[in-house]
């Protein structure tokens, strides 16, 4: 399944996935547009500079837009992109993994999964 030849094949990925709160804020936003305050709350315990800092550097890979509405008070949204949305199915392996695995208690199986 990997080229051993290529062994450098999967580092982009690794670098977007990289760091403690990437892969919840991306499971987050793959239910749709969220606001700073919403991916905030679900995330908690994470400190708001944590979450600036993870989304500025999804957004320069081009994973996440940010939209600023101006305001009082201010509104910014975030949304994956086109190239964000195609990490999808990376998430649905690792859901089905977890399953396969009896990672989750099999109540929570049915309320939850990543289609």
């Amino acid at each position: 399944m990997i080229n051993p030849a290529c062994s450098g094949s999967i580092e982009p990925i690794l670098k977007i996935l990289e760091g403690k709160w990437t892969l919840l804020i991306l499971h987050d936003l793959f239910n749709g547009i969220k606001r700073f305050g919403e991916l905030r709350r679900s995330l908690q315990p994470i400190s708001p500079k944590t979450l600036t800092d993870r989304l500025r550097l999804l957004e320069e890979q081009g994973i996440v837009t940010r939209t600023l509405y101006p305001g009082v008070p201010l509104h910014v949204e975030y949304e994956l992109t086109e190239r964000g949305r195609r990490l999808q199915p990376i998430f649905a392996a690792m859901w089905e993994w977890s399953q396969l695995e009896n990672s989750c208690p099999a109540e929570e199986l049915s309320g939850s999964s990543i289609t």
